[in-house]
């Protein structure tokens, strides 16, 4: 089980782009613990090194599906701007969702063609108006119907028909497939700051403590004697 994960920086400033790149890492880490595998299908980079404008994640494995719903929505990465030390701003935000890639091809075999003799009206002769020419085809996976009249020999119709109706299969998946990449593209736009459904911060790491050195104490002189006296 795969499932792709588009995360986009959007229109932000740079500091998204660099969070962005945090956050994959974040992700990639958070998939490794849960024994899943990711691999970045395709990477469009910022413009500082080490930063990407939107990263493609493909998922797999276990609970692929879960995994990325629990990343899926606006994502912010709290941390002060590594370019910009003014600023106060603090919350940098990304937009992360499940997307398709590979729209599925259509497998067209004329037996999944159903094809009708008929009648149609119009011009054409004494021959149409006796002999049923023309020709009703459908395709049984997808719906798509034809109807050809266009030779007055049925077989002829029925050639033309079964074309047509390869055709149209293959121009629904092109537009599938066209339709699929508009949706990627709109995921770039639909990032909202604000609200965010999953915030991450870098990992502090607490101070090593002070190692405690033992004074070593001076030996006690003992308790002064007088003077001698002089003999």
């Amino acid at each position: 089980m795969s499932v792709h994960l588009l995360l986009s920086a959007g229109r932000g400033p740079q500091e998204c782009a660099w969070a962005l790149a945090q956050l994959v890492r974040r992700l990639e880490a958070d998939a490794a613990r849960q024994k899943l595998e990711t691999h970045r299908a395709h990477t469009v980079p910022g413009d500082r090194a080490g930063t990407y404008r939107s990263v493609l994640i493909e998922i797999s494995g276990d609970g692929a599906e879960a995994f990325a719903a629990s990343w899926t929505g606006t994502l912010c990465w709290q941390a002060p701007s590594p370019y910009r030390a003014g600023t106060g701003r603090k919350n940098w935000y990304v937009i992360a969702q499940p997307c398709q890639v590979d729209t599925p091809r259509t497998a067209f075999h004329e037996t999944d063609v159903d094809v009708v003799a008929c009648r149609t009206g119009g011009p054409g002769g004494q021959h149409r108006n006796k002999a049923s020419t023309a020709v009703r085809a459908t395709h049984r996976p997808t719906g798509i119907v034809v109807v050809v009249d266009t030779e007055r020999l049925f077989s002829l119709n029925r050639r033309i028909a079964v074309r047509l109706l390869r055709q149209a299969v293959e121009r629904g998946d092109e537009a599938a497939g066209r339709a699929a990449t508009t949706a990627r593209w709109r995921i770039h736009d639909e990032l909202v700051r604000g609200n965010p459904t999953r915030v991450e911060r870098p990992e502090t790491q607490d101070p090593a403590p002070r190692k405690r050195t033992r004074r070593r104490r001076r030996p006690s002189a003992g308790p002064r004697l007088p003077p001698k006296a002089p003999i």
